[in-house]
């Protein structure tokens, strides 16, 4: 369980995929984090109602048949979005589960109902006070971290550390990292039109002395303000603040697990701009590229990004990709920038 090493196997469309990633698992050794009777969370995204950009539930299914082979007791799990979607409550997202093919296994929601199961432990980061670990993550005793690599709109990419940082963790904890992004209105350009407002699906927005008011505490710094707004007069600054939430919230994460307990599966195809939160696709970044295992979140993203134009993620967002990384490497997480690549 070397968290230095990455196995990768490339993404071939005229070949058997689903027993390239079986040879991948053996060669990497993913499932020896397991033990017999250990309650094994598969951590994944199972994708927002009109996305098809996430990762097929026969991979996902080959996972949960691996752990059981193992002795293990798996089961799907997710957390709650804080934004309102089809996902952001436990009955919808099962639902969602359900809809998108993940019924063949337990489906628990990690963070309970209506996230309200979380329990904290101590941050890595000096402006994230707190990491609220989702409850049945944190009682699990090991966890597969299976994530899509692909872009994000403030984060520059996702993939294992954002799916860690935003997806194990409650909706407090993960409105405080958007929350290190600021927003700015301008007064020269505003013209007090009321876009923000009727973009905003939380109903934060609002509209006073003829100059948009983007200040409510509960704001997650999404960018449908900003987007909506025909002047352009809504900057969203300090993009690069939500790639130090990410690594120190991944941090707070990991350290819920004995050393040696969680593995990472990565996804590196149909890699799109836009995250799989949204309900449509968006652009798709270059070629597929291929599967990668390890058992560093740090190790495994590095490897992903050195696999795609991730400086065209960085031009289009307007922020680095590689900063949720580098701050991770910073915090001493065990894993490298340019970790060894073994190629199965």
């Amino acid at each position: 369980m070397d968290p230095d090493v990455v196995h990768f196997t490339t993404w071939e469309p005229a070949q058997n995929m689903r027993q390239k990633a079986a040879d991948l698992y053996e060669a990497g050794g993913v499932f020896d984090v397991i033990a017999e009777g250990d309650l094994v969370a598969v951590k994944l995204h199972v994708g927002e109602l009109g996305n098809p950009n996430y990762v097929r539930p026969f991979f996902v299914k080959q996972v949960v048949d691996a752990v059981a082979a193992r002795g293990g007791r798996p089961f799907l799990t997710d957390t709650s979005t804080y934004y309102l979607v089809q996902r952001s409550n436990a009955v919808d997202h099962m639902n969602t589960a359900l809809t998108h093919g993940f019924g063949f296994a337990p489906f628990i929601v990690a963070d309970g109902l209506a996230g309200e199961n979380a329990v904290a432990v101590d941050s890595p980061g000096t402006h994230l006070e707190a990491v609220e670990v989702a409850g049945a993550i944190h009682r699990a005793d090991a966890m597969v971290v299976v994530s899509h690599v692909k872009g994000h709109p403030l984060g520059g990419f996702g993939g294992a550390i954002k799916n860690l940082a935003m997806g194990c963790t409650s909706k407090r904890t993960k409105l405080a990292q958007h929350r290190l992004v600021g927003i700015e209105v301008d007064s020269e350009l505003c013209q007090g039109c009321g876009a923000c407002v009727e973009a905003c699906r939380h109903g934060l927005a609002r509209v006073e002395d003829d100059l948009a008011a983007i200040d409510h505490p509960e704001c997650m710094r999404c960018l449908a303000c900003a987007t909506a707004c025909p002047e352009g007069a809504i900057a969203h600054v300090g993009r690069e603040n939500l790639g130090l939430g990410l690594a120190w919230a991944a941090a707070g994460v990991m350290s819920a697990f004995a050393p040696g307990k969680v593995a990472f599966i990565n996804f590196i195809n149909d890699v799109t701009v836009l995250c799989d939160c949204l309900p449509v696709p968006s652009e798709r970044i270059g070629p597929d590229v291929g599967i990668m295992t390890g058992f560093s979140p740090l190790s495994i993203d590095a490897a992903s990004l050195a696999r795609i134009d991730y400086q065209r993620l960085n031009d289009i967002h307007r922020t680095d990709c590689r900063t949720q990384i580098t701050t991770l490497a910073g915090l001493k997480v065990p894993g490298r920038l340019d970790p060894a690549l073994i190629e199965v």
